[in-house]
């Protein structure tokens, strides 16, 4: 590597900026083969995923449901690049999680996140703990999933110097 070479990254626990609303992108358009996968790879046998005529026949969607859990991790997944890209120590869990609104084969996702709450890690020098709430949009704005995460990331190297 030379000195003039970047390396995508995301933010050390100094970074994360409490009053920004941080906004994913590119979007994730949810396909059929993305739900049947998803949704077998994890023995999810719910039928409203997996069986069309089953599904279509239930009040009031008519028509299979992505895979709520689909929804939650590209939700999550979304955001690493821009967030936790080589920061990250470790996920500390999930809390707060709710599907309001269902997305179907064809609706894109898409994501943003803000920090409510941040603090440096009492056990873990260089280490600090930050509150994450993510927030999932269809393409018409309707928010399709809300979670928050818990994560512990490195603080800047050399105590900030740059």
């Amino acid at each position: 590597m030379s000195a003039h070479d970047i390396i995508q990254r995301g933010l050390y626990f100094e970074e994360f900026d409490l009053d920004a609303r941080y906004l994913h992108r590119p979007g994730r358009t949810a396909t059929e083969a993305d739900n049947v996968l998803f949704t077998t790879l994890t023995m999810n046998t719910q039928a409203l995923h997996l069986d069309a005529a089953f599904a279509d026949a239930q009040e009031p969607f008519e028509a299979r449901l992505i895979n709520s859990m689909w929804t939650l991790s590209t939700m999550v997944g979304s955001s690493v690049a821009q967030l936790t890209q080589g920061t990250l120590v470790a996920q500390l869990g999930f809390g707060d999680v709710s599907f309001p609104h269902p997305m179907f084969a064809g609706d894109t996702l898409y994501t943003e996140s803000a920090i409510t709450e941040k603090r440096l890690s009492a056990s873990r020098p260089g280490q600090g703990i930050v509150t994450i709430a993510h927030t999932g949009r269809n393409q018409s704005g309707t928010v399709v999933s809300t979670a928050t995460r818990s994560v512990l990331v490195r603080c800047l190297p050399d105590g900030g110097a740059r």
